[in-house]
């Protein structure tokens, strides 16, 4: 239930590297918030600076949010209105605002979004990697065991895969990604919208070898080929066989059953539809 006569908060995009792109909705938000809800208020002062827009600030981010949440929510309780931004990108996504949002939600506090860059979704299209199906992963654990069952799981995914990782990382995550999954290729994304935006093709176990060493800097989006289709299952003749009787059940003529049922099994339709008639 809506809270009448409360603020709100408005989940505001922020630019992931060149101030140019925050949207003109999202400036006119930030100049006329009552306060911004900042991961790190000395990032946003610079964004704030580039505007002219001068705002109060406090910080919220994933070691203070506990604290913090009560104080938004009864600022916003009280009437004001609220702008949450990250140091780069669209807040709750792979960040804690997203319990500030449902804190709100659950306070029956209005929310909306305010849509901005986002860093995984720019970096799969500059990739060149199949887009149609793709998953987010975010950032991997820091714990070497988390980080090995959270790989190991998606070891049969078919979908693309992007990965978060921060430069000093970067090694150790390139060798458990050749370690999982092979010669995989692999797209690294670096600096988006920056001067220096670079997308380096390469497979995992290259990439493990060349940039051991470190000498990647910047903010890194990894965008991660998605396994191969497994080819079916072949049935046995038996097993196909009762298929094939369970698709003339439901009324099919025979050949059309053989023709199902080879699809279905992996066997040979001939094979399939001289069992029919034995």
């Amino acid at each position: 239930m809506r809270i009448e006569n409360s603020g709100k908060l408005s989940v505001v995009g922020t630019p992931i590297g060149n101030l140019g792109d925050l949207s003109p909705r999202g400036a006119a938000c930030l100049a006329a918030c009552d306060f911004i809800a900042a991961e790190d208020t000395r990032v946003t002062a610079k964004l704030l600076n580039h505007l002219g827009i001068k705002k109060s600030m406090l910080s919220y981010h994933e070691h203070n949010r506990r604290e913090r949440e009560e104080l938004i929510l009864s600022r916003i309780l009280a009437g004001e209105h609220c702008a949450l931004v990250t140091d780069a990108g669209m807040p709750a996504i792979s960040d804690p605002g997203e319990e500030l949002v449902r804190a709100c939600q659950e306070q029956g506090i209005p929310a909306e979004a305010i849509p901005g860059p986002t860093a995984f979704a720019t970096a799969l299209a500059l990739s060149g990697m199949p887009s149609g199906r793709f998953c987010f992963e975010g950032f991997l654990s820091v714990n070497k065991r988390g980080r090995g069952e959270h790989l190991l799981s998606l070891r049969d995914e078919q979908r693309t895969m992007l990965f978060y990782e921060a430069p000093h990382k970067l090694p150790r995550t390139l060798q458990d990604l050749s370690l999982t999954f092979g010669d995989r290729p692999l797209a690294i994304v670096r600096e988006l919208t920056k001067i220096h935006e670079q997308v380096i093709k390469t497979t995992c176990g290259e990439a493990a070898q060349q940039y051991a060493d470190g000498s990647l800097k910047g903010e890194i989006v990894l965008v991660l080929q998605g396994a191969p289709p497994k080819e079916p299952k072949q049935l046995s003749l038996e097993e196909a066989l009762s298929l094939a009787h369970a698709f003339l059940e439901r009324g099919m003529k025979k050949s059309e059953a053989a023709r199902r049922t080879a699809k279905e099994s992996g066997r040979p339709k001939n094979e399939i539809y001289d069992a029919i008639n034995r």
